[in-house]
């Protein structure tokens, strides 16, 4: 599946509120014509905004995707053929699960490289392993095309709303032209460096999020073996230490057994922190402590399912 644990069904408009599409203000003529593959929490998200500023977009039909229902009412177009997508658009837009996808997508045999014309931008919102995402930018360029990671933090919640942060590894000429696409879905955009620096930056955030949630839900779960008052617990960190995003995520479920702080799957956890590890040795860097969170979200995924919520980890540790 092209987008893993983000492809499991979940209604977007339950989600954040039926929200109507905006008719564009400019016409499709004159605006560059997007791509874009991966349509799932995230995807959709990055797509309803793009559309909502009034650029053509085309979408690949794939069952991964979320409902298109609100993106085809909104004009968006699909096709069916991975080529068919990559002849018709300038920009292609990456928004799949891994380095994995990102290869299938690109270097498969009826991939997207043998069809894109000359000049066309793909941007990689993906986390992905860094050594892949400089060899996919090489068979890019190879074929007459441009590569921009885009790597992307917050949740579909910001995504919906056209608030993610970026984080961008690009040639600065590159990124200035892609720069009034990746606005219309981005709060803030940081370049971090050339090709790659993006992906790279993306699971050093990664591993100290995740790092930082698994300590929280550990604690968590001892605070809850000690019988104290979650609510005093909550209160405690908030007005010290303890204050952050992990704590603002995990709340809702240390208080009232609510996951809906963090939509993120134990598996996608899994797979970020083991891109992080490949990183860090290949780069020969101390790893003992993001190689025991790899281990506790590894054991909880295995325990409980891949598909199953990050938040879930407080009540997992309980168990142990």
């Amino acid at each position: 599946m092209l987008c893993g644990a983000q492809a499991t069904h979940v209604n977007i408009l339950t989600l954040f509120g039926k929200i109507a599409l905006e008719t564009p203000q400019m016409s499709n003529s004159q605006k560059t014509s997007i791509g874009m593959i991966g349509i799932g929490l995230m995807g959709h998200g990055i797509a309803r905004n793009l559309r909502q500023h009034g650029y053509p977009l085309t979408v690949l039909e794939h069952a991964g995707n979320q409902p298109l229902d609100e993106l085809l009412a909104a004009g968006v177009r699909t096709h069916t053929s991975m080529a068919q997508l990559a002849q018709s658009c300038q920009v292609l837009i990456l928004c799949v699960t891994g380095s994995p996808q990102v290869e299938a997508v690109l270097l498969s045999e009826g991939g997207a490289l043998q069809s894109i014309a000359p000049g066309t931008m793909i941007v990689d919102c993906s986390t992905a392993i860094p050594a892949s995402t400089e060899r996919v930018a090489q068979a890019v360029k190879a074929a007459g095309g441009r590569f921009v990671d885009a790597a992307m933090t917050r949740t579909a919640k910001e995504a919906h709303e056209g608030r993610l942060n970026l984080l961008v590894g690009a040639d600065a000429q590159d990124l200035d032209e892609i720069m009034p696409i990746l606005s219309c879905f981005a709060e803030n955009i940081t370049h971090c460096g050339s090709v790659g620096a993006g992906h790279r930056m993306k699971l050093l955030h990664n591993s100290v999020s995740l790092g930082f949630i698994a300590l929280l839900a550990e604690v968590a779960a001892c605070a809850k073996r000690l019988e104290l008052d979650p609510q005093v617990f909550v209160e405690v960190l908030a007005k010290g230490g303890g204050a952050s995003a992990a704590l603002d995520r995990l709340k809702p479920f240390i208080l009232n057994g609510d996951s809906s702080g963090l939509r993120f799957a134990m598996g996608n956890a899994q797979k970020d922190l083991g891109y992080y590890n490949e990183m860090a040795a290949d780069a020969a860097a101390a790893a003992a402590i993001s190689l025991a969170v790899l281990g506790t979200y590894a054991q909880a995924a295995s325990d409980a399912g891949a598909e199953t919520g990050v938040p879930e980890l407080v009540d997992l540790l309980g168990k142990r």
